[in-house]
């Protein structure tokens, strides 16, 4: 791969309109070619996609995505400039596509690396910073290796910075851009809801043995008391002494 210089990037720049990134990938694809790189970054849709991103997008829809069986679901809000476009429907398919890569998506807690707060930033690096395998390095190197880690780290919190699910070869930020290429509009994720089933719950413990039992109607021996035998009745004194004649004694 050729070696890429900022120069050539920041001219790529100033044509297209394209991010700094997305230039340089082009500029990386096409060996360094100026007129091949604009041609690639439109069939990409990107150069023109930088352009669109700063108008109003106040339009939209709230998509979703449940899981099969239910125990996952997805509440995801994009935005684009009308409701013409909203209502369309390479614009729903591209919402249901972002929904269910969030459900795909576990550990990604953030639209993008700017919406991070600055005390999750700073927790992360204190992490990376007391790790084992730094502790012999010099500071300078030690912080090069932790802000490197921290990139990486925050990328992963971060929904558009996500392989996309149905084509590894882009990122969610590209297809977003794609579409705002296709549809002409500015498209914009603002935010999204992860739920699953039974999360913060705390689940009691329960006996196997005695829940299979419970629902058959038989009774465990753990479950059974036993009785005590009842007490024989005291017989009568009158079944223990001879039964007295009715009257007096006879006369002789």
């Amino acid at each position: 791969m050729p070696e890429i210089s900022a120069q050539l990037v920041k001219e790529l720049r100033e044509k297209t309109g394209a991010g700094m990134m997305d230039c340089k990938k082009a500029l990386q694809e096409n060996n360094g070619d100026i007129a091949a790189s604009i041609e690639w970054l439109r069939k990409k849709g990107i150069a023109s996609a930088e352009k669109k991103g700063g108008r109003v997008a106040a339009e939209g829809l709230v998509g979703s995505y449940i899981h099969t069986g239910g125990r996952i679901g997805v509440l995801v809000e994009v935005n684009c400039e009308t409701d013409f476009v909203a209502r369309g429907e390479k614009f729903q398919e591209l919402v249901r596509n972002i929904a269910m890569q969030v459900a795909a998506c576990p550990n990604v807690e953030f639209v993008k690396v700017a919406d991070i707060p600055e005390e999750v930033v700073q927790k992360e690096k204190g992490i990376e910073m007391g790790r084992d395998d730094l502790g012999n390095k010099p500071d300078n190197i030690k912080e090069k290796i932790v802000a490197g880690r921290i990139e990486k780290r925050l990328k992963e919190l971060s929904l558009l910075d996500q392989p996309y699910i149905r084509d590894q070869n882009i990122s969610v930020e590209e297809l977003v851009k794609q579409s705002i290429a296709d549809l002409g509009e500015n498209i914009q994720v603002r935010r999204f809801t992860r739920f699953v089933l039974g999360e913060g719950i705390e689940k009691q413990e329960s006996n196997f043995a005695e829940e299979v039992a419970a629902q058959t109607g038989q009774k465990t021996a753990s479950s059974v008391e036993e009785k005590p035998e009842p007490e024989p009745e005291p017989e009568s004194k009158a079944s223990n002494s001879e039964k007295k004649p009715k009257g007096g004694k006879k006369k002789k």
